[in-house]
């Protein structure tokens, strides 16, 4: 007769589930580590990149004066404080993000501008944040990231009253020669970085279906999905280096080996030179998805 190995079994999945929580800790360390090293020049090198893309998400949301809205990785708080003067005196805005110094620097934006908000330093995968509360959740450029896109949408859901809505934007495609400059990095990367940029290539956030079917997993309706070309534009290659160390790009330069990088930027320097638009101005043009839904 065999044995009974249902403790085994057991004692298994338990230390499955410590590895996985493990390294997912691990992750977050590292995040909050890179964006705690951009904080400072995040935003502030003189490429327009992120602004359109608040406007266009806040838009879509369309807060109304009076309601409560969330921020998840909300960065130096431009979705944030956009969401603020929407909802008014009357309204709460809340933001968090997993940086100490990107909190912190958020609370200054919104300090400099006049505006009310809360700031908190927080984890996207399980907002430490009252459930059934926020009638709006946003979201800008964080979900594709993160090691459990599903479980941190699922978490998000949980935050709204019965008809909240919800908006994030994600990244699409940015053409065939910009990629190959990204790929310069990709043998230098641990594999949770390689996963999160194939789910971008070829996974869920790889197309609009794709990225709705994720939302319809964790529960939402009403999706729909709506996008936008932002032409991104450098003074010269070393524009284009300054602007990298200074957005999540960062992760990339800090995971290769230091005595790669010289290598590297050279190369880099090389595709980008090939990487003009009609009038010879150095960039791309990243295509952004803005995916909406209801509680």
């Amino acid at each position: 007769m065999a044995e009974y190995a249902g403790p085994v079994a057991s004692e298994d999945v338990q230390k499955a589930d410590e590895e996985r929580e493990a390294r997912r800790l691990w992750q977050r360390q590292r995040i909050a580590a890179v964006f705690d090293g951009a904080s400072e020049t995040y935003d502030r090198v003189g490429v327009e990149f992120f602004e359109p893309i608040a406007d266009r998400l806040v838009a879509e949301l369309d807060p109304q004066p009076g309601e409560r809205t969330v921020d998840i990785g909300c960065g130096r708080g431009l979705v944030l404080l956009r969401l603020a003067r929407a909802v008014g005196a009357a309204g709460r805005a809340t933001g968090i993000d997993i940086s100490p110094r990107m909190v912190e620097a958020a609370r200054s934006e919104a300090a400099a501008a006049g505006v009310e908000v809360e700031v908190l330093v927080g984890d996207a995968h399980a907002p430490d944040l009252d459930t059934g509360f926020y009638d709006v959740v946003a979201s800008s450029l964080v979900l594709f990231a993160l090691p459990d896109p599903l479980v941190a949408l699922r978490a998000w859901r949980t935050l709204l009253v019965g008809g909240g809505r919800v908006g994030v934007a994600t990244f699409g495609g940015s053409g065939r020669r910009w990629r190959a400059v990204d790929d310069l990095f990709m043998p230098h990367l641990p594999q949770n970085m390689r996963d999160a940029i194939m789910r971008m290539r070829a996974g869920p956030f790889s197309s609009d279906e794709g990225t709705e079917r994720v939302f319809t997993e964790a529960g939402f309706g009403g999706i729909r999905t709506i996008s936008m070309t932002v032409p991104v534009r450098f003074e010269d290659a070393d524009h284009w280096h300054r602007w990298s160390w200074s957005v999540g790009h960062r992760a990339m330069w800090e995971a290769m080996p230091e005595e790669r990088r010289d290598s590297v930027r050279r190369q880099a320097y090389e595709l980008l030179d090939g990487c003009r638009d009609d009038r010879g101005r150095m960039g791309f043009d990243q295509e952004v998805r803005f995916t909406l839904a209801r509680h």
